[in-house]
């Protein structure tokens, strides 16, 4: 159980699920539900992302998976909670635990180098790192290109994470992840 000193969180646990038919070590747990995609960033999962937090698994077997929202009200929390069920049930693990921990809040300095990577390969600028020495960027590079003559056509993207940029260069509209 989570206490209040640690943040608000919601668990929920798989209504009626059996027991695992054998003991599964945590490190294959957390495997199975780091692979889970992101339902709005379809070419990052949710370790990519940094919305994994944590994958423990008790002596009963009891798998409790920790996940942070990218922000309040997130609409893909619910499949992504679904899809870390459905991950687990293949394997064979059915009784999950999903707790959503929302302190420390999820911020973009959470996605990983792979995650940018792809991002990028995708035609989505990633965002800047906000820890540490920030470096002033004056445009946002072009995923497509590498230019740095871009525009910002929108503060909203086609989510509510992302901001709409023009390339000068290549004239290619694209996505990029907001920094918060």
């Amino acid at each position: 159980m989570v206490s209040a000193q640690q943040g608000a969180a919601a668990s929920t646990a798989s209504p009626g699920a059996a027991a695992p038919a054998g003991p599964i070590d945590a490190a294959i747990a957390r495997n199975i539900v780091a692979a889970v995609a992101d339902p709005e960033l379809v070419v990052l999962t949710i370790d990519e992302l940094g919305v994994l937090r944590s994958v423990a698994v008790d002596a009963g077997g009891r798998v409790t998976v920790t996940i942070t929202p990218t922000y309040s009200g997130c609409p893909a929390m619910d499949a992504i909670r679904a899809d870390i069920r459905a991950a687990l049930a293949a394997a064979g693990h059915r009784h999950v635990d999903i707790v959503t921990r929302l302190d420390p809040p999820w911020s973009t300095d959470l996605i990983s180098e792979s995650g940018r990577t792809k991002l990028a390969a995708a035609g989505i600028a990633p965002p800047v790192r906000l820890a540490g020495p920030v470096p002033v960027a004056l445009s946002v590079k072009c995923p497509r290109c590498g230019s740095l003559d871009t525009e910002r056509l929108s503060q909203f993207g086609s989510t509510a994470c992302k901001a709409l940029w023009r390339c000068r260069g290549c004239r290619e509209p694209f996505d990029q992840i907001k920094p918060l």
